[in-house]
């Protein structure tokens, strides 16, 4: 399973970059709203740090305006992928975006239907977001699975990214499945490495040295 950050601040992915685990980013227009400075250079600094695709997401609402920022926001780097809505406007952009080689990420999908289009519509990841889906009662996890299903059957090359991750479970869940990537906060990346077990035994063989040391 490949492992992106989701977040637009430079220090953040730095230091998950450091860990030896990162494999891109994603960001979208609240993210990026947090960050000072201009918003291209910010995407293009991200792309200096990590080696892997780094998500911008489009603002317009049709497709010519979709395809007219996918551009921009792919000329950044040649590590940018462009997330696009999936409506039919966004259908119609990735559909463009794809003959001229400009990767794309198809985002805020919630159900295998939504991602079964994408895919047929030539988008290079498909982003369903389980977090939400469970925050309404409605197992985001089931949702991905059947992604990961349906893609089996048809030989389908666009990856499924986990999205909208609250906490570490849905990491494990969305490995079990099967899923390509897992897009993650920060805050929950950091925990993926604790466990009170391995702090207990840190600090018992800490202990124990300290006896040695004084004999």
């Amino acid at each position: 399973m490949k492992f992106f950050i989701d977040t637009a601040n430079l220090e953040e992915i730095q230091e998950a970059e450091s860990w030896g685990i990162l494999d891109g980013v994603t960001t979208n227009p609240t993210l990026l709203s947090r960050e000072e400075g201009n918003y291209k250079e910010n995407l293009k600094k991200i792309c200096e740090v990590v080696d892997g695709p780094v998500s911008g997401e489009v603002v317009s609402l049709e497709a010519d305006g979709m395809v007219e920022e996918a551009r921009e926001i792919a000329a950044i780097h040649d590590n940018m992928v462009v997330k696009i809505p999936i409506t039919l406007e966004g259908l119609k952009a990735i559909k463009r975006l794809t003959a001229e080689g400009i990767k794309t990420n198809t985002t805020l999908v919630f159900s295998p239907l939504q991602a079964l289009i994408a895919a047929k519509a030539g988008t290079t990841f498909v982003s369903p977001f389980v977090g939400r889906m469970d925050d309404i009662q409605s197992p985001g996890m089931d949702v991905v699975e059947k992604i990961v299903k349906i893609y089996d059957n048809y030989d389908f090359e666009t990856e499924i990214i986990v999205a909208s991750i609250r906490n570490p479970i849905h990491i494990v869940d969305a490995g079990i499945v099967g899923a390509d990537i897992c897009t993650i906060p920060y805050k929950v990346i950091k925990k993926l490495v604790s466990h009170p077990k391995t702090d207990e035994g840190i600090e018992r063989f800490l202990q124990d040295w300290e006896k040695v040391e004084k004999q």
